[in-house]
């Protein structure tokens, strides 16, 4: 037993080097998908499948190549060579189901039993293919055993434009994985064209299905990052609204209003309706994830402000604005005014804050600068909860953008926050 086996090892030693990686690999992977909390459990179940059906592929191969270079065995080797042709189209369907899940694949499911059927004919005629008695593998009618090609490439076909319709259209860098996948597959499909008769342990699909195999699996995994920052975000925009929209400032506002209402209905009518619009825009800006126009965000700031004086006279706002021809986070301005008012100038008998704007050749720069009480900015980082709007601002800013924050201070002199937001590239092509 021992020594058949070590004169099988010995004469097929190439062909096991050429598979090894490829089992060891897949085993890999077949361990990653099991233990991996994160994939969703139908994708789960579909990598799993892919990764059975891709190990008895590569089987397959092995033994067709065997059969092909061994003493002829000619039913055997029909009924193998029907077995790859019909399950290799089943694995790019799945690799479907991973990109657009969603869909109604029946078509596909019928070609590929066409193509199943097809080549089932070569058990009692030649019109797909036969193995003739001299152990040579011969295609029959030129359509007829074209068949797993053609459905291929319908399925390729199919993946690259899902690929592109529902990621790479929305500008995700990972849908160049499937995308690549797509590619590597259809060269394999040339490769195999083009060394038909050549004996091969593995054909060139074969590794390609492989190497797409880890992949998808990568590109599942780019998805649940970006659904997890989705959730993310979700969750800072809650924690924004909750930060902007104070309890005081409502209570103080509300109390503002009362008090016009006395004294003067008419800008208590205005100041109702400043109050309406600054609401109205906050709960706007929450639905809206991208960047906004930064003349945008300076009129909720200028609504804000307004407010705010009403309530503080001796607070006086002045504004330096040179350009607002530029996009930013939303909310990433008026979080640091409010917090120079309610932390700063509400303190002084005189309260004074500049908003500037300034463009450079490197991008915009917004400073917010007041003759507050100032503080420690080491003391920003250490309490979190208490400066979460400013937190907020700055990881947006990067994520965002590519943009920067600074906040430069000392008790009793005032406070710089200082914003910096970089050209993109359609900036620099306005230019």
């Amino acid at each position: 037993m021992h020594e058949a086996l070590y004169q099988f090892i010995r004469a097929h030693y190439m062909e096991i080097l050429a598979i090894l990686p490829m089992m060891l690999l897949l085993t890999g992977l077949v361990i990653a998908v099991g233990i991996d909390p994160y994939i969703q459990k139908r994708q789960k179940r579909i990598m799993l499948m892919i990764c059975a059906l891709v190990f008895s592929l590569i089987a397959q191969n092995e033994l067709d190549h065997l059969l092909t270079i061994g003493r002829p065995m000619v039913m055997l080797r029909r009924m193998v060579d029907i077995y790859g042709y019909s399950i290799r189209p089943v694995i790019l369907l799945l690799f479907l189901y991973i990109v657009s899940s969603e869909k109604n694949y029946g078509l596909c499911w019928v070609l590929i039993g066409v193509n199943a059927a097809i080549h089932m004919t070569a058990l009692f005629t030649d019109i797909c293919f036969t193995i003739d008695s001299d152990n040579m593998f011969q295609g029959g009618w030129p359509v007829v055993k074209n068949s797993c090609l053609l459905v291929s490439l319908i399925l390729l076909a199919l993946l690259l434009y899902f690929t592109f319709r529902d990621y790479l259209a929305s500008k995700r860098k990972e849908a160049w994985i499937p995308a690549f996948a797509v590619f590597t597959t259809f060269l394999a499909l040339l490769m195999d064209a083009s060394v038909a008769d050549t004996p091969q342990p593995v054909s060139f699909l074969t590794i390609s299905i492989v190497i797409s195999s880890v992949l998808y699996y990568i590109w599942l995994h780019f998805q649940f990052v970006r659904a997890h920052e989705r959730a993310l975000a979700a969750e800072q925009r809650i924690q924004i609204m909750m930060t902007q929209i104070q309890p005081h400032f409502l209570y103080n506002t509300l109390a503002t209003i009362r008090s016009l209402c006395l004294r003067s209905p008419e800008t208590a009518a205005q100041t109702i309706d400043k109050f309406s619009r600054f609401l109205r825009q906050n709960l706007d800006m929450l639905d809206h994830v991208g960047l906004i126009p930064f003349s945008q965000e300076l009129e909720h700031v200028r609504i804000y402000t307004e407010i705010e004086m009403l309530m503080f006279p001796y607070i006086h706002i002045c504004y330096d604005i040179e350009g607002e021809d530029f996009l930013l986070p939303t909310l990433s301005v008026q979080p640091l005014v409010e917090n120079a008012i309610r932390h700063g100038v509400r303190a002084r008998e005189v309260g004074q804050i500049c908003i500037q704007a300034r463009e450079s050749e490197e991008g915009h720069t917004i400073t917010i600068q007041d003759n507050g009480l100032g503080f420690d900015p080491a003391a920003i980082e250490a309490s979190g909860e208490k400066h979460i709007g400013i937190r907020n601002v700055r990881e947006r800013l990067e994520k965002q953008c590519g943009g920067t924050l600074q906040i430069e201070s000392q008790p009793g002199t005032g406070t710089v926050a200082t914003l910096f937001v970089p050209y993109t590239a359609a900036d620099k092509i306005k230019q």
